[in-house]
């Protein structure tokens, strides 16, 4: 029996010894590849994002940033400055309102373009791939000087083709200038128009994922279009939907180029003003750093707070 056993004990032991080494290498692989993403992120907003904090505690004007008087830290002063400021509450509620309906715009108008591209001829696929892939290369300062020009009141496209309507005269309408509603109106169609191609693209990828076997036999059961979207092909983009709606949320959220750009061709007031602007306005402009710091913090917790609902479903999804 002893010569039996122990061949068999020494077996088990080899095996145990040959498979482990390789397991630990197999479970540290994926943590391996992902360390040198993770420094390089530690590394590039580690920092700012520490700064940031720190400043957002300390009374940071003029001279400290000239380097002539140590900063003061004042804790939590600045919020509580800023928690009183109605200005900014309305600055938030306002850009709030706006990453809500430009990306929903954006979300509805890309998925539309991206069922469109599945329908049409490969010739015109091609060329509307093209277009949104031109329009969304185009650099930000280009783009926003054709739409200034494009909604300039003396000499612009818009103007003149809505004063070609009988009994509408648009000749020196400003578009920018005479309302927050239609200032804003024009930023949602420039972020619209930006932010559409890479919506499209996404959801044209999950398209092809849509079994078009299910598709055919569910048109021969008598599913109208409507039917097939809701129940064969949303369930498939969905995850698609969700990450893009959350990139726009906070592509929207922090929004500053254009704002600024057509705050140089119209009105400068804080009515104009989204939380990228104004946090620039009150801490570069304004020079109080630590203000500007404390805005910029809540401005990480909104957008925390904005995606925390997808980042829930995500782990949901992946417990299950």
């Amino acid at each position: 029996m002893t010569t039996t056993v122990v061949p068999v004990r020494r077996e088990k032991r080899a095996r145990k010894g040959g498979t482990e080494p390789s397991a630990r290498r197999i479970a540290l692989a994926p943590y391996l590849l992902i360390l040198g993403a993770v420094l390089v992120l530690l590394l590039g907003m580690g920092y700012p994002v520490v700064w940031q904090i720190v400043t957002s505690f300390q009374k940071y004007g003029a001279l400290q940033q000239l380097g002539g008087k140590a900063p003061d830290f004042v804790w939590f002063d600045n919020y509580i400055a800023i928690a009183g400021n109605s200005t900014f509450w309305a600055v938030v509620t306002r850009s709030v309102i706006f990453c809500l309906v430009t990306a929903f715009i954006t979300i509805v108008i890309g998925v539309l373009l991206a069922l469109l591209m599945t329908k049409v001829h490969a010739v015109a696929r091609f060329v509307l791939q093209i277009a949104l892939l031109l329009a969304w290369a185009m650099p930000v300062i280009a783009a926003m000087t054709v739409f200034i020009w494009l909604f300039d009141r003396q000499r612009g496209v818009v103007n003149y083709l809505l004063s070609l309507i009988p009994g509408v005269d648009m000749n020196g309408f400003n578009w920018i200038g005479t309302t927050p509603l239609l200032f804003f109106t024009v930023a949602s169609i420039i972020i619209v128009w930006m932010s559409v191609p890479f919506v499209a693209f996404s959801a044209f990828a999950g398209l092809t994922q849509v079994s078009g076997e299910v598709l055919e036999a569910s048109h021969l059961d008598g599913a109208g279009a409507v039917q097939r979207f809701r129940f064969i092909i949303f369930p498939v983009l969905k995850p698609v939907i969700a990450i893009v709606l959350l990139l726009n949320l906070i592509w929207d959220l922090r929004v500053f180029a254009q704002i600024t750009l057509l705050q140089d061709a119209g009105p400068k007031s804080t009515d104009y003003d989204l939380l990228g602007t104004y946090i620039y306005k009150t801490g570069v402009a304004g020079l109080d750093f630590g203000g500007g710091a404390a805005m910029s913090i809540f401005v990480l917790a909104l957008t925390i707070a904005l995606s925390w609902f997808y980042v829930r479903n995500l782990v949901k999804e992946e417990s299950r």
